[in-house]
């Protein structure tokens, strides 16, 4: 069997994991998070001075190894113990945010009572809202990491792309992606249509224009190297950039048309329908058993033609919540209680896929059917809880500590007396030596330069047989080149943006 057959049937006929371990892998990056913003705290109260000496190498590096470093690793070799490292890294949390607690009481003699009030009653800045900007770059970041570690044999085989039915962890990043993108779009911010509606979906036709040109790029690159494909992931034909730029113009056309803010409601008459058609035609048994793909495009493309509806009812709901996230908040408190309403949403959503797991049919990334649809909001919806609660947990030890250079976070309204090197730093400075805001900065750069580096790096490495050790090695080598890269960029002030 050739080099590419043995790859191709090392990502095929997979079953997936649990819904649970996959629900676990969200307590990782919040906890990382949590973790970066105390160090930092923790060296402001030894030093007194803020950011770190020789600020480009030394933040990139701290958060290299603080929020990268563990995700590979869990993934990879640890993704055995998965619940031990989050326990471990958990309790290392809790130790440092004692330790700043307990050094913030002692310096302000406050009563435990009274600081809790005054930090529910304090005000944050309302311009952004951190924890979709994390939500979106830990999507991101992760995708990174899959599409090339699923190359290795130290990644699990159940964090894959299940064949037809199951829930990989690689089949949420899909759906979270497109969630991801809804949450930002125009729509969901409440921009208004300038002009005319047809002239609104002119507009958006022509935006997705690089998306459509990375997919050819990617179509034509694929099949002129003889790179292996797993084609009854998308088709012969199509392939992940497609579906965004489908997806985007087609969600554009109908909310050019409905109401945003019942936008979750056409998603679901979308799904609905959809399932139905799956259930009493012959619709799912041509996408599942038809492989007959010389009969034409639709046939050679099946996947990711028909997969086409189920994403933008993921997107449509998408919408929905982020203009929910987007809408004006000040208080602690507010926010406090919108991140418990995404929680609920989330358990709503995961009772409503059980329900449909168990009348209906499994989760199938494959058909994007209704089970995919409602997994995927709702997994999205608390890995974006907790990285909120994370984040609430950061501004509570920044206004504890009243040490507030922790970029990607919550910064409080209120002037800090402060004298010293912080109070001065602007946040555009902080967010400047800042990893996350710099793949935020460019997310579809990120996207796309992973992807290079995978097909670069699996026509230089053989990843099959590749060792452990190993494996681990260029994973880190690979993840810290496209972060590098992503790093100068943003240090250096530059958007890569040709559209």
């Amino acid at each position: 069997m050739a080099q590419r057959e043995v790859k191709e049937a090392f990502v095929s006929n997979l079953n997936g994991t649990s819904l649970e371990e996959v629900a676990l892998g969200s307590f990782l990056s919040p906890i990382c998070l949590i973790n970066r913003g105390l160090i930092l705290i923790l060296y402001h109260r030894a030093k007194g001075t803020l950011p770190l000496p020789v600020p480009l190498m030394s933040h990139m590096l701290l958060d290299f190894f603080v929020l990268i470093l563990p995700l590979v690793l869990s993934c990879t070799v640890l993704s055995s113990v998965l619940h031990l490292v989050i326990m471990g890294l958990t309790l290392f949390s809790s130790c440092l945010l004692c330790y700043v607690y307990r050094a913030s009481r002692h310096s302000s003699k406050q009563h435990p009572q009274s600081t809790v009030s005054t930090f529910l009653q304090s005000h944050v800045e309302a311009d952004q809202v951190p924890f979709v900007t994390l939500f979106r770059v830990f999507v991101n970041v992760k995708t990174a990491i899959s599409i090339l570690a699923v190359d290795f044999a130290v990644f699990p085989r159940r964090y894959a792309k299940t064949e037809t039915y199951g829930t990989g962890v690689m089949d949420f990043g899909v759906g979270a992606f497109i969630f991801a993108n809804a949450l930002v779009c125009p729509e969901a911010r409440g921009k208004n249509i300038s002009g005319s509606k047809m002239s609104y979906v002119l507009k958006q036709l022509l935006s997705v224009w690089p998306l459509i040109a990375l997919g050819i790029g990617r179509l034509v690159s694929v099949k002129m190297s003889g790179y292996h494909e797993h084609v009854s992931e998308y088709g012969v034909h199509w392939n992940f950039f497609f579906t965004l730029a489908i997806v985007r113009v087609v969600a554009s056309m109908l909310l050019a048309v409905l109401p945003a803010n019942h936008s979750w409601i056409f998603a679901l008459i979308i799904s609905g329908l959809y399932q139905f058609t799956l259930e009493t035609s012959e619709l799912k048994a041509f996408l599942i058993h038809n492989n007959d793909r010389e009969k034409g495009f639709l046939h050679a493309n099946k996947e990711g033609i028909f997969s086409v509806v189920g994403f933008v009812a993921i997107y449509l709901t998408g919408v929905r919540i982020g203009l929910y996230v987007m809408q004006p908040r000040s208080q602690v408190r507010d926010w406090l209680k919108s991140l418990f309403s995404l929680l609920m949403g989330s358990l709503v959503l995961y009772t409503a896929l059980w329900m449909c797991q168990t009348l209906v049919e499994p989760v199938s990334r494959r058909l994007a059917n209704s089970s995919f649809c409602l997994w995927s909001v709702a997994q999205s919806l608390f890995f974006m809880s907790c990285l909120g609660i994370a984040d609430m947990v950061l501004l509570f030890s920044k206004k504890a500590s009243d040490c507030h250079f922790v970029p990607s976070s919550w910064s409080l309204c209120k002037k800090q007396s402060d004298s010293g090197k912080v109070s001065n730093l602007k946040r555009d400075e902080r967010e400047r030596f800042c990893l996350i805001q710099a793949v935020s900065r460019n997310q579809l750069l990120f996207f796309l330069l992973a992807n290079v580096m995978t097909g670069l790096t699996n026509s230089i490495v053989d990843t099959l047989s590749c060792s452990s050790p190993v494996s681990v090695c260029v994973l880190l080598l690979y993840m810290f080149t496209n972060c590098f890269v992503i790093y100068v960029l943003h240090f250096s002030g530059t958007t890569i943006k040709f559209w």
